[in-house]
């Protein structure tokens, strides 16, 4: 048997030695499509700010772990996909045939429609070598506009702050974050990284860039920024693009069914680039974070080695850490039609707290600055639990979601 893993990501790592426990006889092959060993994009920021070397990014830091195990790491980059004769075809002009496949391709930045994002200057913050190309014009005192104050533009901008830099943040929607906070929540991040130095625009966009040094960015709402460095953050999407014309079938993403198999028989996906399910709706939705990525690798790998094994689906789960201020989201954080909710709030202290229901179920919750017991509320929502009477306490205080956990789940021990 012949497992071919196009992708060396978490997704795809966790696949590749799920599959080698699983069938130690398998030729198991795991493509990657960078001069690098498989490593962490989420280790970036940390390198940036020099908390670890390239060395920390490194998804298993044992140089010899993936030969030891037997799983041959090949550099590629995949141009297409012929499904009947079961062969991957290389950009290179080469081919890496299959018996079972797995799309763990991950995603790519946006780099948004604005004249001049390709100037020299202009970055992305993806790759090691964008790290690279970032961290040799970093120094204090300099002036870095970052573009997108997003999930993934919110761990950056800590790791450039770190720097000393004189950051400026452009953020086209009313607050930041605002596909994992809240109105309120977001702009209470926003009041906290203002505090400590950080100047963030909200609704505008960066109209034109223009070269020079320095760099001259053009807002929409008319403003100029001189820049020593441009980081463009504006989101991601899923690579899939080589999927065209071999039958799998690609919406948002790669759509798969409850065991990770694409339409195509013998093809399986994971990770960023994968459309699946939203649990507790089975709404199709793409769930680009880390944690999932690797869950879904491994439950690919299981099905691929023959183990039937099937998802719940996949739950919205965004934990941040904002200059030392941690936020949090989970499922339907904001709210169901039909549904209801309870914003609570401190500014002051930097504390909310916002919880969704649908009819006595939680199906939705929203944290600043409160980390104790968030777990209860990721295990309220992915237990579906029945509240009963203390949904209407829950609306009257939110804070005692920990006792409802208790309360509902819990065995009653009973008097003798």
């Amino acid at each position: 048997m012949k497992h071919v893993i196009l992708g060396n990501g978490p997704a795809g790592v966790v696949a590749a030695e799920t599959l080698r426990q699983l069938d130690p006889g398998a030729e198991i092959v795991l493509v990657g499509d960078e001069d690098e060993r498989p490593y962490s994009r989420m280790a970036i920021p940390y390198l940036l700010v020099g908390q670890i070397d390239e060395a920390g990014t490194h998804l298993r830091k044992n140089a010899a772990h993936f030969e030891s195990r037997r799983i041959r790491l090949v550099k590629g980059h995949a141009s297409a996909i012929d499904a009947a004769k079961k062969v991957v075809k290389l950009a290179d002009g080469g081919g890496l045939p299959y018996d079972k496949l797995l799309l763990a391709t991950g995603s790519h930045p946006i780099k948004p429609p604005i004249a001049g994002i390709e100037l020299p200057g202009v970055h992305t913050c993806w790759t090691l070598e964008d790290a690279r190309a970032i961290a040799r014009h970093l120094a204090p005192g300099k002036r870095v506009l970052q573009i997108g104050a997003g999930f993934i533009g919110c761990i950056i901008l800590e790791a450039l702050a770190e720097r000393g830099v004189k950051l400026t943040v452009v953020e086209m929607g009313d607050r930041m974050v605002p596909r994992m906070m809240t109105p309120l929540a977001g702009n209470m991040i926003r009041r906290w990284v203002e505090a400590k130095g950080v100047r963030v625009i909200t609704k505008a966009k960066v109209a034109k860039i223009e070269p020079g040094t320095p760099l001259k960015a053009t807002l929409s709402t008319g403003a100029t920024l001189d820049c020593d460095l441009i980081i463009a953050s504006a989101g991601v999407k899923p690579n899939v693009d080589f999927l065209a014309g071999s039958g799998v079938m690609v919406k948002d993403g790669i759509v798969v069914d409850d065991t990770m198999r694409t339409s195509v028989p013998d093809i399986y996906a994971a990770g960023d680039a994968v459309e699946t399910a939203e649990f507790g709706t089975s709404r199709p939705f793409v769930n680009a974070i880390q944690p999932d990525a690797v869950e879904q690798g491994r439950l690919a790998a299981l099905n691929m080695a023959g183990r039937p094994t099937r998802s719940l689906g996949s739950l919205a789960i965004n934990v941040l850490d904002t200059m030392g201020l941690i936020s949090a989201s989970f499922g339907q954080w904001g709210g169901v039609p039909g549904g209801r909710g309870v914003e609570s709030a401190d500014e002051k202290e930097y504390r909310y707290l916002s919880l969704q229901f649908d009819g006595d179920v939680l199906v939705g919750a929203t944290t600043i600055g409160t980390t104790q017991h968030v777990g209860v509320l990721r295990g309220l929502i992915q237990g579906r639990t029945p509240l009963g009477h203390w949904r209407d306490q829950l609306l009257e205080s939110p804070i005692r979601f920990a006792e409802a956990y208790v309360a509902r789940t819990q065995p009653v021990s009973l008097a003798r």
